[in-house]
């Protein structure tokens, strides 16, 4: 189940950069980056709404922990300036590059409460299959 619910996150992340692309183009980069958030946030809302889900108060954790929110919006921004230059297909495929080369560092350092994971070379063979897919794509 969690390997589908992965690949269901790989479409959804290929339509988001599709639609938030595009509406950047009529509307601008800052624009389309509320107005992307404003949607999300309404739907949310109307999930808690009917779900009858009660919002609890902030429990005492990193700082961090909170910073989430603030990523995605620097992600759709960046996204929407990306493909508006870049085309969909490399604008995702350098992300995932940027998306593997992140998690490798924080798995392998242990940062943020995650469990260490070391760095080996076969996870070198894998970035350099995604290094040369990503210098393919730009070439041909």
């Amino acid at each position: 189940m969690n390997i589908a619910l992965a690949a269901l996150i790989g479409i959804m992340l290929s339509f988001m950069v599709l639609t938030n692309g595009t509406l950047a183009g009529y509307l601008g980069n800052y624009p389309a980056t509320v107005v992307n958030h404003a949607i999300g946030l309404s739907i949310v809302l109307i999930i808690i709404f009917f779900k009858k889900i009660k919002i609890k108060t902030l429990p005492k954790a990193p700082f961090y922990i909170y910073l989430g929110g603030a990523v995605g919006v620097f992600t759709v921004l960046f996204t929407n300036i990306s493909f508006n230059h870049l085309g969909m297909s490399r604008t995702l495929a350098l992300g995932l590059l940027g998306q593997s080369i992140t998690s490798i560092f924080i798995d392998h350092f242990g940062l943020f409460g995650m469990p260490r994971v070391k760095f080996n070379a076969k996870k070198s063979i894998g970035l350099s299959f995604v290094g040369l897919g990503i210098f393919l794509m730009d070439k041909f």
